[in-house]
């Protein structure tokens, strides 16, 4: 695979990208529409906030790299809302080839960076599980059967916290879940062509990460208790894990991955593909 993909790959595919307001979301809707993908973008956020991005900007700027983007707003929280979400695509284009479960509150996260568990109250871990977990279950459910009937992808975006501290012991037992989801959805679907996998970006320069002001010197310190102090501007852009995603829907053997998390780093080595600056970064 060469560095950049080609406009047009993944032309007459459908994808739902949850969470894609702004941040790896983002990234990864943009990417599968510079492919040609028609990207259905979900979120809450239908106005600008404190954070910049909505699900109706998010739409245009696919449009505007070629793709289709359908802005649909949606609380993953309410079960209906998405079911809603899955009836209006089999109603629209009736095929799905495509779910990427990202939907997840980073700044609520935020705050608990570094606390040991008895300093973070028992509503940290709702959240993390309700919006980081359960959401990515329930869109899955009803995704399914359209998933089944094209062979598609699912790739749900966990984090190396399923494997070593990250944050706080919240989000390190939920990315655990996470993954365990991933593995045990590729059993449910080992009879079909479903590919099921969980991605790990490494550190990646959100909106939430570009409010940090550069020092004398220009870096962009970002400190991360009891991981350690990182420079955001090492960090990759949230369209290198959306460049894994397009690598994973385009490889004709990627059902030899299900069931397995996968770092972008390595499946960049593996594919050949470089971030937006034509780095492979390593942060994280």
């Amino acid at each position: 695979m060469t560095t950049d993909h080609d406009n047009g790959t993944l032309s007459g595919r459908v994808a739902v990208v949850t969470g894609a307001s702004r941040g790896i979301g983002k990234g990864i809707a943009l990417e599968l529409g510079a492919a040609g993908a028609t990207v259905y973008v979900t979120g809450r956020t239908t106005t600008p906030g404190p954070l910049p991005g909505t699900v109706g900007r998010t739409a245009e700027e696919i449009d505007e790299l070629g793709g289709t983007g359908v802005p649909y707003a949606c609380d993953h929280r309410d079960d209906d809302a998405v079911r809603g979400l899955f009836d209006t695509i089999r109603a629209d284009v009736g095929h799905l080839d495509i779910l990427v479960n990202n939907v997840y509150n980073a700044p609520d996260s935020a705050r608990w960076l570094g606390r040991p568990f008895w300093e973070v109250p028992p509503r940290a871990w709702d959240e993390n599980f309700d919006i980081g977990v359960r959401s990515h279950y329930v869109a899955s459910h009803f995704a399914a059967t359209m998933l089944i009937e094209s062979g598609g992808l699912i790739v749900n975006i966990s984090s190396p916290g399923a494997h070593h501290f990250m944050h706080s012991a919240a989000y390190g037992v939920a990315k655990c879940a996470l993954d365990r989801l991933t593995a045990d959805m590729a059993h449910d679907l080992a009879d079909t062509d479903v590919t099921t996998v969980s991605l790990w970006p490494g550190i990646v320069n959100t909106e939430l990460l570009q409010l940090i002001p550069p020092d004398a010197e220009g870096r962009r310190l970002i400190t991360l208790p009891g991981e350690g102090t990182f420079d955001a501007n090492d960090a990759e852009t949230p369209r290198f894990p959306g460049r894994a995603v397009v690598a994973l829907a385009t490889d004709p053997n990627r059902r030899t991955r299900t069931g397995k998390p996968w770092r972008v780093r390595d499946l960049a080595d593996t594919y050949g593909f470089t971030d937006i600056d034509g780095r492979v970064p390593r942060l994280g």
